[in-house]
């Protein structure tokens, strides 16, 4: 860097440094006197492009003005801002002795004006409407600045709520995209399987019908019993699940017993748990009363059960219980079956990740049953989880909002 530390005293260049001072809005109150000491107390600093006029943490006490060229306020690679002819920086300098926050470089090859804090209180101490002039404008500055400040802070504000909305919107494509792609794999094979079944036993039946003994044909029927209630209950899992995913599902909440909807529930599966020699059993009071969609929780009680049989061998046990805690209602389903690894249990309720499973007895399902339980239960302002252990079984709970008189 070419100081030229020399002070001047041609008439000429006074004059161009006073023109250059009255631009300067912090010394805009200044008297003809002032404005002469100023300029002969300006240093010329001449700085090639690229090259530092000061680096971040210096303590350099002078303020700056830009005769001609650019300089750039940075920090690294970040740029906070730039300045060119006839602007000005540094000049809380000429009051406060502290650290530079920022490096200024020269972006091109540029030509400033140096103001040396001991100069510049040299020039003040024996004018006091200057030195209150000085400082009222750098206070309207620092106004100006903690305007600006502000609705910069706004903006990044207003950015960062346009990038979570954004990040928001992009996670629900992903979604969108995760639900189209498990509905088409649902049709394609789990739905069109079942069916394929059905429709070749009963052209059998239909072709060879004589051929076949009693016993044969009531082996087929039962076969297409069996491969269309499947088809029911994956048509019946995919229209609940479409439904709630339309948004045309309205949740109605009242005050219902939960006794009432594990009863029916318990009623429903009965006789399927003792043909696979599932032992049903609950621990529920009449009068759990809760504020729920009945219909709703229903289901998720209906589907929870449904797995736990669909889970677990003869011999086993499925145990309904509710417990009160705090301002909710407990309810959870626990089984003796087969329990699931810590990877399928981290993903069963994600519609991307999860994967059908077949039961103990080759029982199919969408692998939507958990996903419509999920999305039902926290509707009705709850939440679900979880544990398991592989070989020992699984308990799923979920908390619903008990009724308070």
């Amino acid at each position: 860097m070419n100081l030229n530390v020399d002070k001047i005293d041609s008439s000429k260049k006074i004059n161009k440094r006073i023109e250059i001072l009255r631009s300067v809005v912090i010394f805009s109150e200044s008297n003809d006197y002032i404005f002469e000491r100023l300029a002969a107390s300006l240093i010329d600093v001449h700085v090639e492009n690229n090259e530092p006029v000061f680096h971040k943490g210096d303590a350099l006490n002078a303020m700056y003005i830009i005769v001609s060229g650019k300089v750039r306020v940075h920090d690294g690679d970040h740029i906070f801002t730039t300045f060119s002819s006839k602007d000005f920086f540094g000049e809380y300098s000429l009051i406060d002795s502290s650290v530079r926050s920022a490096t200024v470089t020269a972006s091109e090859k540029t030509h400033l004006l140096r103001l040396d804090q001991g100069d510049f209180l040299e020039i003040i101490e024996d004018n006091v409407d200057v030195s209150k002039a000085v400082l009222k404008a750098l206070i309207k500055r620092l106004r100006n600045n903690n305007i600006l400040e502000e609705r910069l802070t706004q903006n990044t504000l207003k950015i960062e709520r346009q990038r979570d909305e954004l990040d928001k919107q992009k996670k629900e494509l992903e979604e969108l995209n995760a639900t189209k792609d498990k509905f088409f794999t649902i049709i394609a094979h789990d739905l069109k399987n079942p069916f394929n079944t059905v429709i070749g036993l009963s052209e059998l039946l239909v072709e060879r019908y004589e051929t076949y003994d009693s016993i044969k044909i009531k082996e087929f029927i039962t076969q297409i019993h069996k491969f269309s209630n499947n088809a029911y209950n994956l048509l019946e899992d995919l229209l609940q699940w479409a439904k709630s995913q339309t948004g045309r599902m309205e949740v109605k909440l009242s005050k219902t017993d939960v006794f009432e909807i594990v009863v029916e529930n318990i009623n429903l599966f009965k006789v399927t748990a003792q043909e696979k020699g599932v032992n049903l059993v609950f621990n529920v009071d009449v009068g759990t009363y809760a504020v729920i969609d009945k219909n709703m929780i229903s289901t998720v009680l209906r589907n929870l059960v449904s797995n736990a049989i669909k889970f677990t061998k003869g011999g086993g046990e499925i145990n309904i219980e509710t417990n009160k805690i705090d301002n909710f209602i407990e309810v959870s389903v626990s089984d003796t079956g087969v329990g699931m690894s810590e990877e399928n249990r981290k993903n069963i309720f994600e519609i991307d990740n999860n994967i059908s499973t077949l039961g103990t007895n080759d029982e199919v399902g969408t692998g939507l049953g958990l996903i419509i339980v999920r999305e039902f239960v926290e509707k009705n302002r709850g939440e679900i989880k979880v544990d398991s252990t592989e070989g020992v079984g699984s308990r799923f709970s979920f908390q619903i909002p008990a009724f308070r008189e």
